[in-house]
């Protein structure tokens, strides 16, 4: 949207494009384990980039709602910045974890202690038991979103800060070739 703005909009754009590379190394480091998701420094940067926009005085109607979609894209970005820090720290209570695990294994070893005696029987019950096992390792795993064996791709964030580095896209070529507004009726 800013870049439709116009070149007003560059230092805000630039900002934006800040933001983006700090969330990108905050989200997918080199490690998996030293992810950042609710790092304050990055978020003062999107707010700079809010403060910016508001500093924009859009001359015509396209514009303003070109800011104002902005706006609320940014509006948005913050918003999942602060859900993320909420729900980052809060997963599965350890407790219910282990009452699980308890209640899983004197399930399976009742199964056990009343199944016939044979190689059938054995090996189902061990082939449950590693797929009931495998359900609660991947619900585990997917309270971790961006480290773990399982995780977000970092490919769309790297996609998305390079697109936003280029300097004239289609996207802003096609911006110039608009139509002029229709005058405002009094």
């Amino acid at each position: 949207m800013l870049r439709l703005y116009g070149p007003e909009a560059n230092p805000a754009r630039g900002k934006l494009l800040q933001f983006a590379e700090r969330k990108t190394t905050d989200l997918f480091p080199e490690s998996l384990q030293d992810v950042r998701v609710n790092h304050e420094s990055t978020y003062e940067v999107l707010q700079q980039v809010e403060y910016l926009m508001l500093e924009l005085d859009p001359p015509d109607p396209r514009r303003r709602w070109f800011l104002q979609q902005a706006l609320l894209h940014a509006a948005k970005i913050g918003n999942t910045h602060w859900l993320l820090g909420q729900v980052a720290g809060q997963g599965t209570p350890k407790v219910f974890v282990a009452v699980l695990v308890f209640w899983l294994s004197l399930l399976f070893s009742s199964f056990g202690l009343f199944a016939p005696r044979n190689l059938i029987s054995a090996l189902t019950l061990v082939l449950c038991a590693i797929a009931v096992s495998g359900g609660v390792e991947m619900i585990l795993e997917l309270e971790r979103p961006f480290s773990g064996m399982l995780h977000i791709s970092p490919a769309p964030m790297q996609q998305t800060v390079e697109r936003m580095k280029e300097p004239n896209s289609p996207i802003w070529q096609s911006a110039i070739q608009f139509p002029p507004a229709p005058p405002l009726l009094p």
